[in-house]
């Protein structure tokens, strides 16, 4: 089994599409902020987005999650120069949950911030 695709159902596409291709800087694979379903090339792994009203083959499967509710998924980006990076996002507005800072205990420095549907990314620089 190998994994070829991660989805988001995400409220508002044409935001969340803008946000992965012009902040994050993805490439896009198909779609634009004009479509129901986008998806974009990430290294390994497309991710792809998809609006849950315009998907009738979802009807049934997606359940509301409360607010208060703890993240069920992150998106894990490793990147070369996690200082690099969050200066650029900074710089583009991203509003970061936790700015980057070393897990010694992991081997790893992280820094994390949400997509404009909520969802928790997280960049992760080896130490």
């Amino acid at each position: 089994m190998k994994l070829s695709h991660l989805r988001f159902l995400v409220p508002n596409i044409r935001e969340c599409f803008l946000f992965y291709r012009d902040i994050l800087g993805l490439e896009v694979r198909y779609g634009d902020e004009t479509t129901p379903f986008a998806e974009f090339h990430t290294g390994s792994t497309n991710l792809a987005l998809e609006s849950p009203k315009d998907s009738s083959h979802n009807e049934g499967m997606i359940k509301p999650i409360e607010p208060s509710a703890p993240d069920k998924v992150a998106l894990i980006f490793k990147v070369e120069d996690i200082d690099a990076t969050y200066d650029r996002l900074k710089s583009s507005n991203v509003e970061f949950v936790k700015e980057p800072h070393d897990t010694p205990e992991w081997g790893h420095r992280v820094a994390y911030f949400t997509d404009p549907a909520g969802n928790l990314i997280e960049l992760n620089q080896g130490i």
